[in-house]
């Protein structure tokens, strides 16, 4: 926690006192960078570890106001598209014969982008770029030129009059040169807000939605991280080491940390770089997963920070949650009971080998016994407040005059969780998460995440953004599906599993 904090001091001093660091050259940086970390070394006071919250140490936005709900956004819609006269509009799709981007064309509203991401006092007369512009140049660059820079996709497609099919899906004059330059590109990603990038998320969620291929509220959601490595910074500027033998680096790119990576057979331990944590939401009709929030944040964070505030923005965009899955790096008890009863969240997560079961507790069935002398195994009755209530009604057994025929067991990290492995399909929940790998894969390789062309977090979770949208839009058009198996039928049992799971909670 020391060596974070010190990190967290460093890169909020260097961003204040030099607002042009990007523009310095790397001798530079590493003289100011060097100056700056023995000054706040020398002077730390463990005392400074309450002046930081939760989202100042990961460097993680908190819920802004201003964020439109997913029941409204229908709303918000019907009211920026609302005219007494209606206009006739250019005729964009008959200009390009790709039928996936004709029908991506016919899906987003230029009206609907551009009231999403006007900033304060803009000024829609006298213009020739908006803001819907910019959108579709960074979901057409996500959908058709991944491997291409910023700067060869803005010279060699979009700005040429020739590329018909590219200008006509981002909306430019076909017959006058009005150009996007990289660098706009890359001002429109810096000035992005969290709100706006939450909102554009929002409709993405609400066109998703609409087209029948999941229906909400998401009963069944996953969440997992990803390892996004920035190419701009591969060795620190400064280094110094604690007492404790953890070490403080800073790197060019001043939001960037070295993490440990998942364990790849052709790559490297360690990377520097971000983690990519992703709320996703599980269809139990067809299998198919879509991603529904997105977090960026230094890849030394450990992921069981990240879950509290991905549930946050979850409820801040008015998305109803069941149950999220999720893998042993999210396992804490304490963090996912408060979850649960701030926003009726139940968090499933494999059982930790290290907790050894309760006392009468099989460790291979998970069957429970009030004693050892026991050969009847209780049955689940629900939820109490502080943990499972089992009882038995075998009125055969002997010491059925003298038992309380009752057993209350307090939550754990094993398997006695939220929802403890008694209840049927605990397991095919769990499964669920081990597919949700296909997310990260395709904003990663398909729509481009990786590598990493951004040199901030900021920017970087604007990337995430829109390799996001250009997702759930390809679902949704649909052209790029391929046949799948026939799926396990597994959508009814984890239902009504869990209703009745529900319905029988004592006191929860």
């Amino acid at each position: 926690m020391q060596e974070k904090i010190i990190k967290r001091l460093i890169v909020k001093q260097l961003k204040k006192e030099f607002p042009n660091w990007r523009r310095l050259t790397k001798n530079k940086k590493k003289q100011l960078a060097k100056q700056v970390l023995k000054e706040v070394v020398a002077g730390y006071d463990s005392k400074q570890v309450s002046n930081f919250s939760l989202s100042e140490l990961t460097g993680t936005p908190v819920p802004p106001p201003g964020i439109i709900g997913l029941n409204d956004m229908e709303g918000f819609i019907e009211k920026t598209t609302r005219c007494l006269l209606k206009f006739p509009v250019k005729r964009w799709q008959r200009h390009f014969d790709d039928p996936e981007l004709r029908v991506i064309d016919g899906l987003l509203d230029d009206r609907v982008l551009n009231e999403l991401l006007a900033p304060e006092g803009f000024t829609p007369c006298m213009r020739d770029i908006y803001p819907c512009h910019y959108v579709r140049a960074e979901l057409l660059k996500a959908l058709r030129y991944t491997g291409m820079s910023y700067r060869a996709y803005c010279k060699d497609v979009i700005n040429r009059l020739d590329s018909k099919r590219q200008r006509a899906f981002i909306h430019l004059p076909l017959h006058k040169r009005i150009e996007i330059d990289h660098t706009q590109l890359c001002h429109f990603r810096r000035g992005l807000s969290t709100t706006q990038m939450v909102n554009l998320t929002v409709y993405m969620m609400h066109l998703l939605v609409k087209s029948g291929m999941i229906s909400h509220p998401f009963r069944i959601c996953g969440i997992d991280s990803t390892d996004l490595a920035a190419i701009t910074c591969p060795r620190p500027l400064a280094t110094v080491t604690l007492p404790k033998g953890k070490k403080v680096r800073i790197y060019a790119e001043l939001d960037a940390d070295c993490g440990k990576r998942r364990k790849k057979r052709d790559k490297s331990e360690y990377f520097v770089g971000y983690r990519l944590h992703t709320l996703v939401a599980f269809d139990a009709r067809t299998g198919a997963h879509y991603p529904l929030v997105n977090l960026m944040a230094p890849a030394n964070h450990h992921d069981n920070l990240f879950l509290p505030q991905l549930v946050a923005f979850a409820h801040a965009m008015g998305l109803r949650i069941d149950i999220i899955t999720a893998d042993e790096g999210y396992i804490d008890p304490e963090q996912n009971e408060e979850i649960n009863k701030n926003y009726g969240v139940r968090v499933i997560a494999p059982a930790s080998e290290k907790v050894n079961p309760p006392e009468h507790v099989d460790a291979e069935s998970g069957a429970v016994y009030m004693s050892g002398s026991c050969e009847t195994a209780m049955r689940y009755l629900g939820r109490t407040e502080t943990g499972h209530e089992f009882g038995c009604n075998d009125q055969a057994c002997f010491h059925a005059p003298n038992c309380p025929q009752c057993r209350e067991i307090p939550l754990d990290s094993g398997m006695f969780g939220q929802i403890p492995d008694q209840i049927e399909q605990v397991n095919d929940v769990r499964d669920i998460r081990k597919n949700m790998e296909r997310c990260f894969n395709l904003a990663k390789h398909r729509e481009g995440l990786e590598p990493l062309r951004v040199k901030s977090q900021h920017a970087a979770m604007a990337a995430a953004t829109f390799a996001q949208m250009a997702t759930l839009l390809l679902e949704i058009v649909g052209t790029r599906r391929t046949p799948k198996k026939e799926e396990k039928p597994i959508q009814l049992k984890v239902a009504v599993a869990f209703r009745r799971a529900r319905a029988s909670e004592v006191g929860g």
